[in-house]
């Protein structure tokens, strides 16, 4: 019984090795330096194994591998022109993708509440003027010693008073949208309104609807969505394992599109599900990019004075947080290690000591990984 466990156990520390190492033990054990992690084989051991090599590819201006990006529009050049008073839209002056200057009518709406706006502003002006004809004639009384100082210090409370509420009622009006030119104009003519224009207060573009004609809203209601195209953020979700050649700075090449970006957010936090990193670029437009579209970008990298080289995934070796290339030397293979940049689920870019005339291993990985862990090589 003892003997059958031991069997047991010796087979399955067989079957640990994988194919790779009973395919070794076929052709005769090749030699491994555990110094510098070379496997010695014989060209037509390595043709046992299936390994085949390529040459590095130059990565193209030390740029990453292709990832899929979205076009949004900056947050700061984002905001909401809300509805000044409550009131029912009468008309609407634009649609969306218009382009408006500073000024120029965007929804026009009837509001009860606007008329008593002006109303109460200009009874609070009738009061101020009132107010200041009193003040007046006091200070002559008072000259004359016609009336008491308390008299002429009441009508100056009074005269201050009436004043500070013709400000306020003049600021509600404004906030409400109607101009200096149109708040005088009231003043002097009385003619009060029952329609408000809601007006851009900047150069911008019409990004949303949020209202039609016939709809009544409340104070503060949104009625259009407005911003600033000049600049684009362009938002990239990188693979956690990619992040760590990309730094805020960096330049930004999108497929198709002439002006270079930059890196301006590279986010601390990854996104449990998918595994990536938001990276963030701010790219200037000439109308050639628009929010909402997918584009393919690269970005720069640092490569510490090392050229960057693509070769397909499978060359990749990994062993914990470091990478390495399996390449060709005169009798076998030596382990190289390599920063990796990029990687997709076909390519890798990589920066290290390799060249365009190396050969790099890109089949039979399994059968040396084996060989260095038959042979004790560290993990």
């Amino acid at each position: 019984m003892k003997t059958l466990r031991q069997a047991n156990l010796h087979l399955r520390t067989w079957h640990s090795f994988g194919r790779a190492v009973l395919v070794v033990a076929l052709i005769g054990l090749p030699s491994v330096s555990i110094a510098e992690e070379e496997v010695k084989v014989s060209p037509a051991q390595a043709q046992t194994l299936g390994v085949r090599v390529v040459h590095p590819i130059p990565s193209r201006t030390d740029l990453t591998l292709p990832y899929p990006a979205q076009i949004v529009i900056p947050t700061p050049q984002l905001w909401v022109v809300s509805a000044p008073v409550a009131g029912m839209v009468t008309s609407l002056s634009v649609a969306r993708g218009d382009r408006v200057d500073s000024g120029q009518p965007l929804v026009t709406l009837e509001s009860p509440s606007f008329v008593s706006l002006q109303r109460d502003y200009l009874q609070a002006f009738a009061q101020d003027v009132l107010a200041a004809q009193q003040l007046k004639r006091n200070t002559d009384l008072f000259e004359g010693r016609a009336v008491p100082q308390r008299v002429l210090e009441t009508s100056q409370a009074e005269a201050r008073q009436a004043s500070i509420a013709v400000a306020e009622r003049r600021q509600m009006l404004r906030l409400s949208g109607l101009p200096d030119a149109e708040i005088s104009r009231l003043t002097s003519e009385t003619a009060i309104s029952a329609t408000v224009s809601v007006t851009a207060r900047q150069p911008a573009t019409v990004v949303e609807i949020l209202v039609s004609p016939g709809q009544r809203v409340e104070q503060a209601a949104p009625l259009v969505k407005l911003a600033r195209l000049s600049v684009l953020w362009v938002e990239i979700a990188i693979p956690a394992s990619s992040i760590r050649a990309i730094r805020p700075g960096a330049r930004v090449e999108i497929d198709g599109y002439a002006a270079p970006g930059e890196v301006i957010l590279v986010s601390e936090t990854t996104d449990a599900a998918t595994q990536t990193v938001l990276v963030r670029a701010e790219v200037p437009n000439n109308g050639e990019l628009r929010p909402g579209q997918t584009a393919a970008v690269r970005i720069g990298f640092l490569s510490s004075g090392e050229s960057a080289w693509e070769v397909p995934y499978s060359a990749l070796f990994r062993r914990g947080d470091k990478a390495s290339v399996f390449v060709a030397i005169d009798g076998g293979f030596r382990l190289l290690p390599v920063t990796l940049v990029a990687e997709d689920q076909d390519h890798v870019v990589v920066s290290g000591a390799i060249t365009d005339k190396d050969e790099v291993a890109v089949s039979g990985i399994s059968a040396l990984r084996g060989i260095l862990l038959r042979l004790g090589a560290s993990e």
